[in-house]
């Protein structure tokens, strides 16, 4: 690790995936944060429902289930569980995507992978995956003109460096621009290529992701970029010791897949969990006397539902479905 100063995409990209960067750490992301994936099994169960749901719509009893940015495999692992106790749920095929090792207790029916799947038939799904694609970060100087933002790997320090250009340059005119100096933005144009090559391995079926988002006409002024280690939030140290993370222009991803399959659709956590199954309702108090254990864990469940889906939390997360039909 050196102190030199460069661009807030290299210096995330070392710092997350380098030889001894953060997301290779082998207590995984569950050991600094919690994920939906982490806080109910009710999400890998709605997840089990949507790639059943897929499997109907493709007409297919083998389905191809790939999670990117896997972390340690906890949502394939509760999805094939979920599947498991469940009569005549179609075959699975599940693919890990994931820089770091494979756990050595993970079900033996998961395929490992540093990269995607060449031909995904099925339900590609990116839970929290696009937030850490690095990007850069641009702020608008004393005369207006966005500049790059340099950072020094090892305390975060900040300083601005050469004006924005090119394709760069033109995210920011379309999706995100700097309205007044000192006003930041997150250059997304990494994300949205990202997520164009994921869409492009699936020749049927569902690609989703969902993650802390923002759209254009209500992007936060000066940025969202943080850090988080041991569950906790703290300064943007590129240095290896947190998570870097920021919220995902998730527009502009859906608009660089359009023309694919059917388009793109957005829509908040609470209504996707809601339209599989996952709600916040409280069981009938009358149930209490005629099935206590029943109306124990019923509450349980609608307490994790409730925080799934909770406005100002979870619920707010952000959506983006994209259907792609497969050739005829």
């Amino acid at each position: 690790m050196t102190d030199d100063w460069c661009g807030w995409r290299e210096a995330t990209r070392t710092a997350l995936y380098g030889e001894d960067g953060f997301y290779r750490r082998p207590e995984g992301p569950a050991g600094h944060f919690r994920t939906s994936v982490h806080a109910s099994g009710l999400f890998a169960s709605a997840v089990a429902r949507l790639l059943t749901r897929t499997a109907l719509e493709l007409g297919t009893d083998t389905v191809d289930l790939v999670d990117v940015g896997a972390g340690r495999g906890e949502l394939l692992t509760g999805v094939l569980a979920a599947l498991r106790a469940v009569p005549d749920a179609p075959s699975v095929r599940a693919y890990a995507v994931e820089l770091a090792p494979r756990p050595p207790a993970l079900d033996p029916d998961i395929e490992w992978s540093h990269a995607l799947p060449p031909r995904v038939h099925g339900l590609l799904f990116a839970n929290e995956w696009l937030d850490n694609v690095p990007l850069d970060v641009a702020e608008a100087d004393g005369d207006g003109v966005p500049r790059y933002v340099l950072v020094r790997r090892s305390d975060g320090a900040e300083r601005l460096g050469d004006p924005v250009t090119g394709a760069d340059a033109e995210w920011l005119e379309r999706w995100w621009p700097p309205a007044r100096p000192g006003e930041r933005a997150e250059i997304g144009r990494p994300r949205d290529e990202a997520w164009a090559r994921a869409v492009e391995a699936v020749a049927g079926g569902l690609a989703v992701a969902v993650d802390y988002a923002h759209v254009r006409g209500a992007r936060p002024p000066f940025g969202t970029l943080t850090g988080f280690r041991a569950g906790r939030e703290v300064p943007p140290v590129p240095d290896g010791s947190c998570d870097v993370t920021a919220h995902v222009a998730l527009d502009a991803c859906a608009a660089a897949t359009a023309g694919t399959g059917d388009g793109a659709e957005l829509l908040d956590q609470r209504t996707a969990l809601r339209e599989l199954g996952v709600s916040g309702e409280r069981p009938p108090l009358a149930r209490a006397s005629a099935d206590p254990a029943g109306y124990v864990r019923a509450l349980a469940s609608a307490g994790e539902a409730a925080e799934l889906t909770a406005r100002g939390g979870l619920g707010d997360f952000g959506w983006l479905r994209q259907r792609i039909r497969p050739a005829p």
